[in-house]
């Protein structure tokens, strides 16, 4: 109830045009007083810690507003999630737990290239979030672990988030249930060994239910290409100042029956298809397409958590707004099948 009281009332004054607020330095402080409360008490922990000042409307504190290079809110916010990483790392020092503590940073997603120079930028790869080009789902990935992990040191292992889960269950010696198949590996044995042989397996491009694309090795083949819904043949909201012939397209193309091949080691920006004819497009795809009709065969679809909506479920009137005075009415709760394209 406190905590939500203190991030409502600054919440409520965040000053978008500006793009100030110190909403971030309360994720510290609650980061802080967690950790240290689970270390008094001497238990284990786990800290999920995602500030949100990244994500439109950037934000930044007073401490940081106008510091960054960049020299609007997102470079601001983040220089100051830098600071607060920063602050955790040494808090964890301090404590003297940092060689016992396992640490990964990461995003759920590649830049908002849509909100132009306002938010990140992907680099050489191909447009950005909402799409399934490298643009859209690759992201910074660095484990930190001092005596455990070698620092220094660049992995080429293919990961996803979902692999955190398992992992975090390996290192923390608990056994997940077998009634259900898990997506994620643990990526333990190549985080730590930096000797260890790459662990070979593929990587799923899915939009809703619909399997966009798959990587293998270097290899990434795209089922389905779509960008996003438009008019003008160059413009993409999604890929700003990019285009790609045949490959960012406004209407949904299936290419099932033969799939758009990249290179990605070579082509990480999906530039250069391999043309269908060649001895490379041929050998790879008979790796790949047994992968894929193996997965497809096996997978056993499960019920999404929002595949109804209902506007009643939002947070209008959390505990501790009667004393703000900020609850908000909640509607009629009318659930119905959320309509996802593609």
């Amino acid at each position: 109830k406190q905590w939500y009281q203190r991030r409502v009332a600054i919440t409520a004054g965040i000053e978008k045009q500006q793009g100030i607020s110190n909403l971030t330095q309360i994720f510290i402080a609650e980061a802080m007083d967690f950790i240290k409360k689970e270390h008094e008490a001497g238990n284990p922990f786990f800290l999920y810690w995602t500030p949100d000042a990244t994500h439109g409307p950037a934000y930044a504190s007073t401490a940081f507003h106008g510091r960054s290079i960049r020299g609007t809110p997102y470079g601001d916010a983040v220089m100051e999630l830098d600071h607060g990483v920063g602050v955790i790392l040494n808090l964890l020092k301090s404590l003297d737990i940092h060689r016992d503590t396992f640490v990964f940073f990461t995003s759920d997603n590649g830049a908002a290239t849509y909100r132009n120079a306002f938010a990140g930028n992907n680099g050489p790869f191909l447009c950005g979030k909402e799409t399934t080009y490298e643009g859209g789902m690759r992201e910074p990935g660095v484990a930190w672990w001092p005596g455990t992990i070698p620092s220094g040191v660049v992995t080429h292992q293919l990961g996803t988030i979902m692999d955190l889960f398992t992992t975090s269950l390996v290192l923390a010696g608990v056994k997940h249930p077998t009634d259900r198949i898990y997506d994620g590996i643990d990526l333990s044995p190549v985080l730590m060994d930096p000797g260890h042989d790459v662990i070979d397996r593929p990587v799923w491009y899915y939009r809703g239910n619909e399997l966009m694309a798959v990587r293998v090795g270097s290899y990434k083949a795209h089922y389905w290409l779509w960008t996003e819904f438009g008019k003008d043949p160059l413009k993409f909201t999604f890929c700003p100042g990019q285009y790609v012939q045949n490959v960012t397209v406004h209407d949904q193309f299936n290419h099932t029956d033969q799939p758009v091949l990249f290179n990605i080691g070579r082509d990480p920006g999906e530039k250069y298809p391999i043309g269908p004819k060649s001895a490379e497009y041929k050998t790879a795809m008979k790796i790949i397409s047994p992968i894929v009709a193996d997965h497809r065969a096996k997978l056993v679809k499960g019920k999404p958590s929002l595949n109804y909506c209902d506007n009643a479920v939002q947070n209008w009137a959390p505990p501790g707004c009667e004393e703000l005075g900020y609850c908000l009415p909640i509607p009629k709760s009318n659930p119905k099948l959320c309509y996802w394209d593609h």
